[in-house]
């Protein structure tokens, strides 16, 4: 089977890192897509077993730098097969503590990364997973999507968005032979969690799941891979729930 090129925005860390790695280790050739953190995401290819990974750079709110992203991505791993929307930002800004002017910033900042960011990184793959005949985009959303987030509504909203974006492409591009998929977490453990989930509120956020304890990314990594995967392509359109019964919608 000749080994996909996939493209996972946000994968030096956390979720995107287990990502990264979980298509790497069934022989699939990664670009991890970072915005800051080069000796992250150099570390992440580093760790990855066969060969022909990359990195590739781009904040995701500037539209023609992730357009760059993806063409060098598939330049460099010469076809693009999957594009994993990772990349996402979580700032704080409950509207009974927040400034109008930390309101609209918190707005417009995490819609134009979580959402305008992953629209863009869709659009310019969509030529090259025609190029190969098909391919899948997985977009990673989140439970917020469904219950609310009090204190980061725009959070919950871009995920939302994201969510509908992700419906209205797999409907647009089924013909094309390019399945689209979303998986939605709850409270994954990582770094960016550790805040929460080692403070005073632990106990009561693993408290939301039966199991009494939140997501692993690669248990996140393991829905991501099967959305992009062949024996997933009547599926498409399709949100996976990853939150360990935390939040169960109708």
């Amino acid at each position: 089977m000749t080994a996909r090129g996939v493209l996972v925005t946000g994968g030096s860390r956390g979720i995107g890192a287990a990502i990264v790695r979980a298509f790497a280790a069934q022989g699939d050739q990664v670009a991890v897509h970072f915005g800051s953190s080069a000796d992250l995401a150099e570390g992440v290819v580093a760790s990855l077993p066969g060969d022909g990974h990359t990195t590739v750079q781009a904040d995701m709110t500037d539209a023609e730098a992730v357009r760059r992203a993806v063409d060098s991505a598939a330049e460099r791993l010469g076809r693009l097969d999957v594009l994993v929307n990772n990349a996402g930002i979580f700032v704080a800004h409950p509207p009974l503590e927040t400034s109008y002017d930390e309101w609209q910033a918190a707005w417009s900042q995490t819609l134009t990364t979580n959402l305008v960011g992953a629209a863009n990184a869709a659009y310019c793959a969509i030529p090259h997973l025609r190029a190969v005949g098909g391919g899948a985009i997985v977009n990673v959303s989140s439970r917020g999507a469904f219950r609310g987030e009090p204190r980061n509504p725009a959070y919950g909203a871009s995920k939302a968005g994201m969510n509908a974006f992700g419906q209205s492409l797999a409907i647009a591009l089924a013909p094309e032979g390019i399945t689209v998929g979303t998986v939605a977490p709850g409270f994954v453990q990582t770094e960016m969690a550790r805040e929460v989930l080692d403070g005073p509120g632990g106990d009561a956020v693993r408290a939301q799941s039966p199991f009494g304890r939140v997501a692993r990314p690669e248990e996140v990594a393991a829905a991501v891979l099967w959305l992009a995967s062949p024996e997933a392509r009547f599926s498409t359109g399709t949100i996976i729930d990853v939150n360990g019964a935390s939040y169960l919608r109708s």
